[in-house]
């Protein structure tokens, strides 16, 4: 969903290469297994068991980089399952390896990745444990005296093929993870590598302390960053080919007293479907945007906390509306979604490209419909204001807790009432969920706890069940998999503009509201009772959003 990131991007600076994290398949999956099965090539279209003694022979990383998985030893054959079972080259440096004549045998494609997860774990643990021992007399002083290390020195380390491996490795099992950010934290004595699954911070196992200015250097390389600048704050970026899909990482270091704090955003668009179905929008709040988005002019906001997916949502929404007789510009802070049809703009304050400089320049492109990332000031909200007052739709977003609190930051900005009343067409917030894993999912009976945790309106409406995730592999015993969005939406009508007018107060603009208006919480009580989601992931998500507007 989305992902509101902080980060500066430069339009004028060239784009990074990709870096081959893993080789690339071109050919599709079905190609792959008419032409294996043509050679005679076994193809497995069920998961199968491995043989610990034919593991132990390939290292985690020579498996992850080959994509190959050494199942038994047959007749004095390593016999090897692969992604692609004709790739000559990979089966032949296993064989050179080993030591050993290896057979080929072919699988698909996400049967395989559970293959090589079962079988290899987590291989970056296994070269950080691999690097732990080989610098054990110096660990301490480098752990100590991280300010005395030379740059040529982290230079030197972080070019070593088994670090650039190890690095490599957290960020392959962070995408096979579905992780939408990776935290690498310094401490006193350890350094932590955390990732970001559905929302929820996992640890994973820690590198050796002694690796850290190797391993950051490594990062601050990959993303074109001043690796000799270790006291004040860098942004970058990744561009990662994996599997054949290009996938762009954000990465920003900031210095804290045990050294730089890196966190590094993963945005795999191959893995998100730009639509409203997808992002959990039910039907009848679909019929609501489009109604919204076909306006010829005016301003929609999409509100809600920093990594609510609201541009994702926004995104999904250009997409929706998208025909060649429109003229659609974008201007964001980065580009996250690259859009056919859509003219998009990074900005670059750097360089003197702001949302509000970037605002002035589009409406002389003659767009038809504008979306500005985030209304962040009083001038980009004027601008926007008097944009859409000219015939031009504005899309774009405000950090707020829920959509009739936008009311009052726009006025805290500086935008007079009766401007805000006269130009917004709609409002819309949105929270986000984890969702529960549809492989383990199963039903059962509210408990006591449960009770005290809606009304008596909200319990009726449910009906006294509930489902959950029982926990299994697809989900890491989790019991959720993937997120949803929980959406509110006003369309603004005749007493709510009078009241915006006025400069009413929040609770008169809350009883203004349209008879048709359903909270967060309200769409919240929806996904549970379809089971999408759960009691404790709605009030975890809409907790400040008021219950007396809930009337399910």
């Amino acid at each position: 969903m989305d992902r509101d990131p902080e980060f500066e991007h430069a339009a004028s600076d060239p784009e990074p290469a990709a870096i081959d994290v893993a080789p690339a398949i071109q050919s599709d999956g079905a190609s792959r297994r008419d032409r294996a099965t043509s050679l005679g090539l076994v193809w497995h279209e069920d998961p199968i068991e491995a043989d610990a003694d034919a593991v132990d022979l390939v290292h985690p990383d020579i498996a992850v980089r080959l994509r190959i998985v050494p199942v038994r030893i047959d007749n004095g054959r390593l016999v090897l399952v692969m992604v692609d079972p004709l790739d000559v080259d990979a089966a032949d440096e296993v064989g050179v390896l080993t030591g050993m004549p290896v057979a080929r045998e072919g699988m698909e494609q996400s049967l395989f990745a559970d293959l090589l997860r079962q079988y290899y774990g987590t291989t970056a643990s296994k070269i950080a444990d691999a690097l732990a021992g080989e610098s054990e007399e110096s660990a301490s002083d480098l752990e100590h005296n991280l300010d005395s290390i030379e740059t040529g020195d982290i230079h030197r380390m972080a070019e070593e093929p088994t670090l650039v491996n190890l690095v490599n490795l957290l960020l392959i099992e962070a995408i096979q993870s579905r992780t939408s950010d990776v935290h690498v934290e310094p401490f006193e004595d350890e350094l932590k590598v955390r990732y970001r699954i559905d929302g929820m911070l996992h640890e994973q196992s820690p590198p050796p302390k002694h690796l850290q200015a190797a391993l950051i250097g490594r990062i601050k390389i990959m993303s074109a960053m001043n690796i000799a600048e270790r006291y004040v704050p860098q942004d970058g970026k990744i561009s990662l080919r994996y599997e054949g899909r290009k996938i762009d990482i954000r990465v920003s270091t900031v210095p804290t007293i045990y050294g730089e704090s890196v966190v590094m955003r993963i945005l795999d668009k191959s893995q998100l479907r730009l639509d409203f179905d997808s992002l959990g929008m039910q039907p009848n709040l679909q019929e609501r945007m489009d109604v919204l988005l076909h306006k010829p002019h005016g301003m929609v906001l999409v509100t809600g906390p920093t990594g609510s997916g609201k541009t994702t949502t926004l995104n999904a929404s250009l997409k929706r509306i998208f025909n060649p007789s429109l003229k659609i510009i974008t201007i964001e802070d980065p580009v996250e979604y690259e859009l056919p049809g859509v003219n998009q703009i990074p900005v670059n304050p750097k360089r003197g490209l702001t949302f509000a400089s970037g605002l002035r320049s589009i409406l002389r492109q003659d767009p038809d419909i504008v979306l500005v990332g985030e209304i962040r000031d009083g001038e980009t909200a004027d601008i926007a204001i008097r944009s859409a007052l000219t015939g031009h739709l504005i899309l774009s977003t405000l950090h707020t807790n829920d959509a009739i609190s936008s009311i009052g930051r726009l006025t805290d900005m500086g935008v007079e009432p009766f401007l805000a009343a006269s130009v917004l067409e709609g409002l819309m917030a949105q929270r986000l969920g984890r969702r529960i894993c549809e492989h383990c999912r199963e039903q059962r009976d509210m408990t006591d706890d449960d009770i005290a945790r809606v009304t008596d309106a909200e319990c009726e409406f449910l009906e006294g069940k509930l489902w959950q995730g029982r926990g299994c592999d697809k989900c890491m015993n989790t019991g959720f998999r993937g997120r949803v969005a929980f959406y509110e939406i006003i369309a603004m009508h005749g007493p709510l503009r009078r009241a915006i007018s006025r400069e009413a107060t929040l609770s008169e603009l809350r009883e203004a509201l349209p008879d048709t208006f359903a909270s967060m919480r309200n769409d919240g009580m929806d996904r549970i009772k379809d089971g999408t989601s759960t009691i404790g992931e709605v009030m975890r998500a809409t907790q400040d959003v008021d219950e007396s507007l809930h009337t399910p």
